[in-house]
């Protein structure tokens, strides 16, 4: 009946009262979930938007080649040990990128460290979602250094920078050398003897990338490297300056101690270990020669026979 507050479990107020049998949610609903994250760590926050789209742009952009240099990319080198590797090289680096709230390890301050005395490296820091989206994945360990694209001289940069030296030119030429050490050990073996310069094809050949800069030990710095579309009328042109083209093959008419031509202004061209000299640049050489080898081994590896010949160059020349 209406009115009848006396009948069992009839409620008489609207307010509603504990829930029977809660578990104590009520109670874990109360507790603390920890510190807020930062603003720059919140992905919806404007903060975060804005120090991603900071470290995006620093990661497009493109340093201008010198003249005569051909435009390239910047490469990354991504790990504790390989950035803190390079920076201890001399490799040349535009950005070092470091990722948000990262372990401060050892590698990592040494790393911050040798940027820092650099004085030229823009240190950035960008959330780990960034730096994989930058390195496509792969296993950074929240660090990334950005190398900028190797500034490349003109092949008549090589020349006139010997006749300006009062010096006959001594240059090296790579056909089909696809290993960066290789190419690195090369440009390093060129400034210890005196040369002036390497000149590399720009198809299916090793160009100066990180690796390369670090095999060169830092002197890829003051020995030019020249980057040609066409090797053969590279040295062609090179052979109408007055320049002897000397090919390295194992089946040289002469060796390299009996060639008087290599103390004169020479471009000395070395093969792949594999294939050796390819056919139009084998035919557009003046010299075929041989490194005398007692012992019986069948080839050397590229960097070994550019020493060996270029030692050879600068002791005659001395």
């Amino acid at each position: 009946m209406a009115g009848n507050s006396q009948r069992r479990n009839r409620r008489t107020s609207n307010k509603k009262g504990a829930t029977v049998g809660s578990g104590g949610q009520r109670r874990r609903g109360l507790e603390g979930k920890g510190p807020t994250p930062k603003a720059e760590d919140r992905k919806k926050h404007k903060k975060n938007r804005i120090a991603t789209a900071k470290a995006r742009q620093a990661a497009t952009r493109r340093p201008a080649p010198r003249r005569g240099g051909s435009k390239g990319t910047s490469e990354m080198v991504v790990g504790r040990n390989p950035v803190f590797e390079a920076l201890r090289d001399g490799v040349p680096a535009t950005t070092l990128y470091v990722q948000q709230y990262i372990d401060n390890d050892e590698r990592v301050r040494e790393a911050l460290q040798l940027a820092g005395e650099r004085g030229n490296i823009n240190l950035m820091e960008a959330p780990r979602a960034e730096l994989d989206r930058m390195t496509n994945g792969l296993n950074h360990q929240g660090l990334v250094l950005q190398v900028p694209p190797y500034e490349y001289a003109e092949p008549q940069d090589l020349t006139a920078a010997a006749y300006d030296n009062g010096e006959d030119p001594l240059i090296v030429a790579l056909d089909g050398v696809t290993d960066p050490r290789n190419l690195g050990a090369i440009v390093r073996s060129t400034s210890a003897f005196g040369g002036h310069g390497v000149v590399v094809p720009e198809r299916r050949a090793a160009g100066m990338t990180a690796g390369a800069w670090k095999s060169s030990a830092g002197t890829a710095a003051r020995t030019p490297v020249s980057r040609v579309t066409n090797l053969t009328r590279a040295l062609e042109a090179y052979k109408k300056e007055g320049l002897t083209i000397v090919g390295l093959a194992a089946d040289g008419e002469h060796t390299v101690e009996e060639l008087e031509q290599i103390a004169g202004p020479v471009v000395i061209v070395i093969g792949s270990e594999g294939k050796g000299l390819g056919r139009l640049v084998g035919e557009t050489c003046d010299y075929r020669v041989r490194i005398s080898m007692p012992g019986g081994a069948e080839s050397l590896n590229a960097g070994v026979a550019a020493g060996i010949v270029l030692y050879e160059a600068a002791r005659r020349r001395a």
